[in-house]
């Protein structure tokens, strides 16, 4: 049978799904590099031949430990769901001689060289400057027409963004996103590879997204994620994914597949997300590539990634679609036939929608919640009203244990702030919006209030 070194890390889809579906392809040996979720240690010793957890290693050794524990346990491929893991993989699979995104997976990760990339290629995107001091991020806020919007260059979860509106506006951003930074860091959501990765900086110019020209009904984002996958270096779109409107200052709410755009749009939408890709120059990989939406049909690249998108995208595409993307991956890195699609799937060949919610303080209109509440999911599923067809479950892995205090939300630090992930299923991608508004506007009012002595705990 088939061995695949599976490196696991925080951040992409749930873990549960990804090893049962690798499990059911291969034998899987996990190399944990960040703890196992409470909620699925004990399916994972189940489903692994072994499971090893070395002490934390230096970056710099990250890729010797995956080239080593691959040759230890015979593993035909070696593959990372977290974004934080994908440079290191993928340099150990070039170490190995074994199929991966080869060394253009530092393209995809590091959003200076991206940004530079696509603009060799002359490719639609936000005007940008790299940074790497305070004094840089000064003359760049000059130079650039404002506002602008500063991002750590290898963060993820739109943590550590600020805007800055004006000049004086500067040293307090450039403070507070590399704060959010070692924090994050702390917590484990930062790159395991790259030593200065909490150092590195990207300024951008935040363009004038639109979704009143894209969309048939109001209520949906102004961006779009073209999910997919490269194989032997061309690139395979799979479907589209919509957003709810971002909270400031851009972290994401909730992602909803299918995106029900008009198919000419679509297919530029595609086409778009297609010339990114090939100017990177991946391999073999997942891909979840971002686009914002303009007035008149304009489009911008956000950024694109050598992985499948987080939370629960690929959940939502098997249920939406009935593809197992996890799966047909592992089936093409161990040089088995993996079967495409031609072209992007649509809303015309959905079996309904699916959507995930990330819980956070803040309402619809991105206002903190007055007071602070308790996570509490059994309450929000009995007292919700969705949908009549709509099903609403919380991921475990991804959420407080109920009892929790809902963390105050952080704009800066942005999904490291949230309570809770939610999916839901429903007959249309609209039902899906309409019940996450439903949802968003209920919370502060269904869980119950938090205690004094929760809050300062």
């Amino acid at each position: 049978m088939s061995k695949v070194l599976l490196v696991h890390a925080k951040g992409g889809p749930p873990l549960g799904h990804v090893l049962s579906r690798t499990a059911a392809r291969a034998e899987v040996h996990l190399l944990a590099l960040s703890a196992l979720p409470p909620s699925v240690a004990g399916a994972v010793r189940g489903l692994c031949a072994t499971v090893e957890t070395p002490a934390a290693p230096r970056r710099a050794d990250l890729v010797s430990l995956i080239v080593s524990r691959a040759r230890a346990v015979g593993a035909d491929a070696v593959l990372t769901f977290s974004e934080y893991a994908v440079v290191a993989v993928a340099d150990a699979c070039e170490v190995l001689g074994l199929a991966g995104a080869g060394g253009a997976a530092r393209l995809a990760r590091d959003k200076r060289l991206m940004r530079r990339t696509w603009r060799e290629h002359g490719l639609p995107q936000p005007l940008f400057r790299p940074v790497a001091t305070e004094e840089e991020l000064h003359r760049a806020a000059r130079e650039l027409p404002g506002p602008l919007l500063l991002k750590a260059a290898w963060s993820a979860g739109s943590t550590a963004h600020q805007i800055i509106r004006a000049p004086h506006e500067v040293s307090a951003a450039w403070r507070r996103s590399r704060d959010v930074m070692a924090e994050s860091a702390r917590l484990g959501f930062s790159e395991l590879h790259v030593e200065s990765a909490d150092a590195d900086f990207v300024v951008e110019q935040i363009v004038t997204g639109t979704a009143g020209d894209w969309f048939d009904e109001p209520g949906w984002g102004d961006y779009v994620s073209v999910e997919g996958v490269v194989a032997g270096g061309t690139f395979h779109p799979v479907c589209l994914s919509a957003r709810m409107p971002t909270v400031e200052p851009f972290t994401e709410r909730a992602g909803i597949t299918p995106a029900p755009l008009p198919p000419d749009a679509q297919e530029r939408v595609v086409e778009l997300a297609r010339a990114a890709v090939d100017a990177l120059g991946l391999r073999d990989c997942g891909i979840h590539t971002e686009i914002k939406l303009g007035a008149g049909g304009e489009m911008w690249l956000i950024e694109t990634a050598a992985r499948f998108g987080g939370a629960m995208t690929v959940p939502q595409i098997e249920e939406v679609f009935g593809l197992d993307l996890v799966g047909m991956l592992v089936d093409h890195l161990l040089g088995r036939s993996a079967r495409w699609p031609d072209r992007a799937l649509t809303a015309a060949q959905a079996r309904g929608a699916a959507g995930s919610l990330v819980v956070l303080a803040v309402d619809g209109r991105g206002r903190a919640w007055p007071d602070r509440r308790t996570w509490d999911f059994p309450r929000v599923a009995a007292d919700v009203p969705l949908s009549r067809s709509s099903e609403l479950s919380v991921v475990a892995e991804s959420s407080l244990p109920d009892g929790c205090p809902v963390p105050v939300y952080d704009p800066a630090a942005g999904a490291n702030t949230m309570a809770a992930l939610c999916l839901l299923s429903a007959a249309d991608a609209r039902t899906v919006l309409r019940d996450f508004e439903t949802l968003v506007d209920a919370l502060p009012r269904v869980l119950p209030a938090a205690r004094t002595e929760e809050v300062s705990v």
